[in-house]
């Protein structure tokens, strides 16, 4: 059996597993491998449902347990340890468990750390906490979840969590960014954020009380919703952005039930909402469940400062970032909200377009949702864009003027920029990469340009746009 998203796997049974399904196969290629695979989309709800027996079970032995997504949680394995009297003895008690409530095996694992666990119950391995780096150090970037990445680490070289966590992490930061530096750590078999989890105020929390009691699940999804977004507005003015979160429900009947979810990273108010949802639905469809909810209250177990810029120039967590955020909290306050910006990167065509300035301590969405965009130019992005546009001609080798035609095409190949009274050779270049936009919107003036890459004598690496007839230098590389 497979779970596909977006035509993709994203989950498989062990025995597909055997067959050479992994995530991240088409569905076609996953069933050419496997020929008698069993395809289900993925319904996060209908995990959830289907998985909250498994964690009930799970909590009746193990206290603290967190639900990292429908079919993954995590606890602390030193209070079952010490009663069942050593891990081992505690992962066959704890498979028995789950096996006789709900009829299912369970994997387990043990290590330092909920993403090396995580690893270690795929294996079905128990890893001493001084073992988890060396654990990790042959397994594959792919693990790390992160496809992007990944990818561009297996092009440079870098296949396993160790060559990863070798490399430097302060080039990793500035290399690569944050979540970068975050996965790095994951590799390294060290905590997996950067920044220590404080306690929130203890006014953070949010709760509703319903007039009737919900019982439809259509009915909690809105409920989850509201709620989310007042916890998201309420975080966002304090600067904080959550990375643990309970969800407490109380039924008509008095039964009070909880829920902890954590996060790798941090919780927006999609993800908050998306969670509370899950979790209502698999407590409205449990059989234990003899009657509605009656209140809803949400409560951020574990927040970060909402860090915004690159973390890299106060370093890790600690007293310089603090009176860092709190440095630029008092600018806001002296000169408005919009008087600190951040950058946040998006999709798009255009280069130039795909950075958005967001206030400090808003929430850091791009303007353009990332990909696909066909006809978006390959990585690096430029490095420094230029305020205004320099104008510049393209000549070729034998002078004549580098045009394209109608269907944009360049008509010579470039030789050489002409900026001002120099004249520069162009020594390697590439496109030409050509735009044509809105030309179905009558409204609309079409939008249609050319642009190249190209490497000069000197050493420089422009990118250059070709637009109503007109070359121009809007930004260079490094």
């Amino acid at each position: 059996m497979a779970v596909m998203h977006a035509n993709k796997v994203v989950a498989s049974s062990s025995a597909a597993r055997a067959q050479g399904v992994r995530r991240g196969l088409r569905k076609r290629d996953a069933q050419s491998r496997c020929s008698r695979l069993i395809v289900v989309e993925h319904d996060p709800g209908r995990d959830m449902r289907a998985y909250e027996p498994v964690v009930a079970a799970v909590e009746q032995l193990a206290a603290g347990v967190a639900v990292l997504r429908p079919g993954v949680c995590a606890f602390a394995a030193r209070g079952p340890a010490r009663y069942f009297g050593g891990e081992a003895a505690a992962a066959e008690k704890l498979v028995d468990q789950v096996a006789n409530e709900c009829g299912v095996e369970a994997q387990i694992g043990v290590a330092d750390g909920a993403f090396a666990a995580l690893l270690a119950a795929r294996a079905g391995k128990l890893i001493g906490e001084e073992e988890t780096a060396e654990f990790l150090a042959g397994l594959s970037v792919s693990t790390l979840e992160r496809p992007e990445l990944a990818d561009l680490l297996w092009r440079l070289g870098v296949r396993t969590l160790g060559d990863f966590a070798a490399l430097p992490p302060g080039d990793v930061l500035a290399r690569f960014g944050l979540d970068a530096a975050l996965a790095q750590r994951l590799a390294a078999g060290r905590d997996d954020r950067p920044l220590a989890v404080r306690q929130p105020p203890p006014d953070l929390d949010v709760q509703e009380r319903f007039a009737e009691p919900v019982e439809r699940v259509d009915m909690a999804a809105f409920a989850a919703r509201a709620l989310a977004e007042r916890l998201h507005e309420k975080l966002t003015g304090y600067g904080l952005v959550c990375t643990r979160l309970a969800i407490v429900a109380i039924t008509a009947d008095g039964q009070e039930l909880e829920r902890v979810w954590r996060h790798d990273g941090v919780l927006t108010a999609q993800a908050i909402a998306d969670r509370t949802r899950w979790q209502l639905e698999g407590w409205l469809t449990s059989r234990k469940l003899a009657c509605g909810i009656i209140a809803l209250q949400l409560i951020p177990e574990g927040v970060l400062a909402q860090v915004g810029l690159q973390p890299g120039l106060w370093g890790e967590a600690g007293a310089e970032r603090d009176r860092a955020h709190r440095a630029m909290h008092r600018v806001q306050g002296m000169l408005g909200p919009e008087s600190v910006v951040t950058a946040v990167l998006g999709g798009g065509r255009d280069p130039l377009l795909q950075a958005t300035m967001v206030a400090w301590g808003d929430e850091r969405k791009p303007a353009l949702a990332q990909g696909p965009w066909p006809g978006r130019l390959p990585p690096p992005s430029p490095a420094v864009v230029a305020q205004q546009e320099q104008p510049v001609e393209v000549i070729s080798e034998a002078g004549e003027q580098v045009r394209v035609d109608a269907r944009l095409a360049l008509n010579a190949d470039p030789g050489f920029v002409v900026m001002g009274r120099s004249k520069v050779e162009i020594v390697a270049w590439s496109g030409p990469w050509p735009v044509d936009e809105r030309w179905w919107v009558v409204e609309q003036r079409p939008h249609r340009l050319v642009r190249l890459q190209v490497l000069l004598a000197n050493g420089q690496a422009l990118l250059l746009i070709l637009s109503g007839g007109e070359w121009s230098i809007p930004a260079e590389f490094d």
